[in-house]
């Protein structure tokens, strides 16, 4: 689950606090906070009862590591993935990518895995053209996990499976679901019939 940057923390918090036992990972992608207000963001979500485990800092390597999250995904202006791997092995790192070449890179620069998108027309990106699923399965054949994410439904994801993706990064079709735990019950579904 992906944090859309438009809702209270607090909101998150009581969504998050309901669904976390169903997704592995709850990345807080909260640009225009400050990297104090990301801290108490963290804070706020452990006190629920969130395990650090599971939260992953947008861009901000200092909040990750001060706030011991299981790790940080960096986008284009972030760090590069070299010299953040490099001081701070204890972090998985994702990157951000949007082609097959940005793949690459982020292999060789050490990334844990890439989050590629977007696949499906989506909401956060409109008028924009979707990267596809014949994009998705090249970047899969790279030898690092690909993290699908952009307009998946329960309905797409077992697409998404198909070709290759290890799992699936959803924002809107959670967060914004009228019954968010009912939305992401309709995704597990999907996600361990495609395991099996």
């Amino acid at each position: 689950i992906i944090s859309n940057g438009k809702m209270p923390i607090e909101q998150l918090g009581e969504i998050v606090r309901d669904i976390h036992p169903y997704v592995t990972a709850i990345h807080l992608r909260e640009k225009q906070k400050t990297a104090r207000e990301l801290f108490l963001a963290v804070q706020l979500l452990t006190n629920a009862n969130i395990p650090l485990s599971k939260i992953i800092i947008n861009d901000r390597v200092d909040v990750a590591l001060v706030t011991r999250a299981r790790g940080v995904q960096l986008a284009f202006h972030s760090l590069g993935a070299a010299i953040v791997k490099e001081n701070f092995p204890q972090l998985m790192l994702g990157s951000s990518i949007h082609s097959y070449e940005d793949g690459q890179k982020a292999k060789e620069n050490g990334a844990d895995y890439v989050l590629f998108g977007h696949v499906f027309p989506s909401q956060s990106k409109p008028g924009m053209k979707p990267k596809g699923l014949e994009e998705l399965a090249r970047l899969t054949k790279i030898g690092i996990p690909v993290i699908a994410i952009g307009g998946i439904t329960p309905e797409n994801t077992g697409q998404v499976l198909d070709a290759g993706a290890k799992g699936i990064a959803v924002m809107s079709g959670v967060l914004e679901a009228r019954d968010p735990l009912v939305a992401v019950k309709a995704y597990i579904n999907v996600l361990k019939d495609g395991d099996g």
